[in-house]
């Protein structure tokens, strides 16, 4: 077999994640690469756990990466707090909220579901009835930014309602970190996990997460082994734990973690409210254009997430032929719904290095090219009413 070096396309990339790349972590990752047990590679890793307590705002102790993608984050969460037996409330307002019952049911676990529409955030009220009427739940499990939908929910207040029950909180922040405020420590998360694909703006392939004292307590109180060897935080932390001697566990992803920490560094010379606030800005100049085009956002405007934006396809508009047409012509990614939302909306993602000026502007001049060829809009709106209101908020700053 005769093969060649494998060139891809050069994408602008606007779905649900992979976000773009920024250039400097893209070189990041080929850098000489050294033992993992170098002491130099252990002093990066040290400073890596600072940044990433900074961009979770938190001080928990137990704040690495997972050397697997966010998935692997969340299965670390729950292999390590869910015992077999144990009742956890489980929130569903999505494609993620689906996959934290999946992982309870899997860890012995009893999941006790608490459902809220596709595109709402999940219900306080319903979290606290929940919690009354099961007095031994564990922990509570909801998604803080829902990928298959947009939709953000109210981390404060469901953790506060958690601990008064004596409950764990298990977040999801896989497309909420850097992206929108979170604040782990004020709002009394415990176990959070994300990945470093999405605002991070990183290559994916490693999940973030953080662990409060409480849960910290909570593993090293278990009566059952954790299932899984390679996650089980009990020997993840002798490699990953603090000082210079490491306990050997696995062959670090080294030149991954130097583009995440590389990403992390990039973050905290902007600094993460300049990260939310420029994420909300051009949130704001792409939500004008597309109303302006006649589209429809799925999420009520007080529950969007600015870097994960739902819109609904235009009646008689095949959506498949759409993003065909926008990835053959303009090179553009935007991404499909899923479950009951498959073929009726797109996600128009605006993620850490991508949210842009140019690809806010480049996603609706394409998207209104191909939706005015179709005859589903009229054209010359949406750039306009963009650049209005990226002139709006230049005089206001």
């Amino acid at each position: 077999m005769q093969a060649k070096s494998f060139l891809p396309p050069q994408r602008t990339l606007m779905g649900p994640g992979p976000s773009d790349v920024n250039p400097r972590v893209l070189a990041a990752m080929s850098r000489p690469i050294i033992g993992h047990l170098d002491p130099v590679f252990v002093g990066m890793m040290e400073e890596m756990k600072g940044l990433l307590q900074y961009a979770f705002q938190t001080e928990n102790a137990l704040t690495l990466p997972v050397s697997a993608p966010g998935s692997a984050g969340m299965e670390t969460c729950f292999v390590n707090l869910v015992e077999p037996g144990d009742t956890v409330i489980v929130c569903v307002n999505g494609v993620f909220g689906t996959r934290m019952q999946e992982n309870v049911e899997r860890c012995g676990g009893k999941a006790v579901l608490v459902e809220d529409d596709w595109g709402a955030p999940v219900s306080p009220q319903k979290v606290e009835d929940a919690l009354k009427g099961n007095p031994d739940a564990r922990a509570l499990a909801f998604v803080h930014a829902e990928t298959s939908t947009g939709a953000q929910s109210d981390v404060e207040a469901l953790c506060r309602l958690a601990h008064a029950h004596d409950c764990l909180t298990i977040v999801d922040s896989v497309t909420g970190l850097a992206g929108t405020p979170l604040y782990a420590d004020a709002w009394g998360v415990d176990a959070i996990y994300s990945g470093t694909q999405k605002c991070l703006s990183c290559t994916p392939g490693l999940s973030p997460v953080s662990f409060s004292q409480r849960a910290v307590d909570r593993i090293q109180a278990r009566s059952h082994r954790v299932q899984s060897w390679f996650l089980d935080l009990n020997l993840v932390m002798g490699y990953w734990g603090g000082g210079a001697k490491r306990a050997y566990h696995h062959t670090a992803p080294i030149n991954a973690l130097y583009a995440l920490h590389e990403a992390l560094v990039v973050l905290a010379e902007e600094g993460l409210e300049n990260a939310w606030a420029r994420h909300a800005r051009h949130h704001e100049a792409l939500r004008a254009g597309l109303e302006a085009m006649g589209l429809e956002f799925l999420v009520a405007p007080e529950h969007r997430l600015p870097q994960l934006n739902s819109v609904r396809v235009p009646e008689g508009v095949d959506e498949a032929a759409v993003r065909a047409e926008l990835l053959e012509r303009y090179s553009l990614e935007i991404g499909a719904g899923l479950g009951p939302y498959a073929g009726k909306i797109w996600r128009i993602g605006l993620m850490g290095h991508g949210a842009s000026e140019r690809n806010v502007l480049t996603c609706l001049s394409a998207l209104e090219a191909v939706l005015g060829d179709m005859g589903a809009v009229t054209p010359g709106r949406a750039m306009a009413a963009a650049r209005a209101t990226y002139a709006r908020q230049d005089r206001a700053a």
